[in-house]
């Protein structure tokens, strides 16, 4: 092999093992998550804006190498029952108002179920609203916690976001990874991501994790059916269905 190749491949190999050693897992036990960075990230205090208007606490860890820019932002939702309730008696202390602003008064309860339950769509709208080109959208799920993945392509600078969005244990979990249009994919940065807890241990589910059905399902209880009210199709009026042979 000619000199000149043999140090720029002696370069290639270098500087990939470097790049390679960059990269290092990250645990947030405060936060509940465990992540490959490429160096130590910068923890910044934020809100996060809920969907019906609530301003959640929360925290971006964020890494920028070079042109490369990597975040994980955790909006807290544990005590968005208490939030969006007490919002919507100060904002609609009667009964009139906008009936979306204020939350269900009469019922005793802001948007707060409706707050989790599209957590995730809110998340997702947030990023289809940018100036980018979505390539790629699906439900998806790591380290066994369902979510859903995003990628997009910036209009201006064809610049490459790859995201992951999920919530565990009410917490919402957005993973985002941007690099040039021309770079490898942040395909590690994303799929890293996993779940610890208080003691910064790896928490691994046997089947698919939903916070749905995880953590609040109590709070949506099954209701009997009641007979003699009419109705088709499943819905709560309808009758039971007799049983074959019945």
């Amino acid at each position: 092999m000619p000199l000149k190749a043999l140090i720029l491949a002696s370069l290639v190999l270098l500087s990939s093992s470097a790049f390679a050693q960059d990269w290092t897992e990250y645990i947030s036990k405060e936060d509940g998550f465990r992540v490959d960075f490429p160096g130590q990230p910068t923890v910044t205090t934020t809100t996060f804006k809920s969907e019906y208007g609530a301003d959640l606490p929360a925290r971006v860890y964020s890494v920028v190498r070079g042109p490369d820019r990597y975040s994980i932002t955790v909006a807290d939702y544990r005590d968005i029952q208490k939030i969006a309730d007490e919002r919507a008696k100060k904002t609609c202390p009667t009964s009139f108002g906008d009936e979306r602003s204020c939350g269900l008064v009469n019922a005793g309860r802001g948007y707060w179920k409706e707050e989790l339950g599209g957590a995730l769509l809110h998340a997702m709208y947030n990023f289809i609203k940018r100036d980018a080109k979505v390539t790629h959208l699906a439900w998806a799920w790591q380290d066994l916690v369902e979510g859903i993945e995003l990628q997009l392509i910036n209009n201006s600078d064809q610049s490459r976001t790859f995201a992951h969005i999920a919530m565990h244990k009410n917490r919402l979990y957005i993973v985002e990874g941007t690099v040039p249009g021309n770079y490898p994919p942040p395909g590690l940065f994303q799929q890293s991501m996993g779940y610890v807890d208080e003691q910064g241990r790896g928490v691994r589910y046997q089947s698919v994790y939903s916070n749905l059905y995880g953590e609040w399902s109590k709070d949506f209880p099954a209701q009997p059916r009641r007979t003699g009210q009419g109705g088709g199709g499943g819905g709560a009026g309808a009758a039971p269905q007799a049983a074959p042979g019945q």
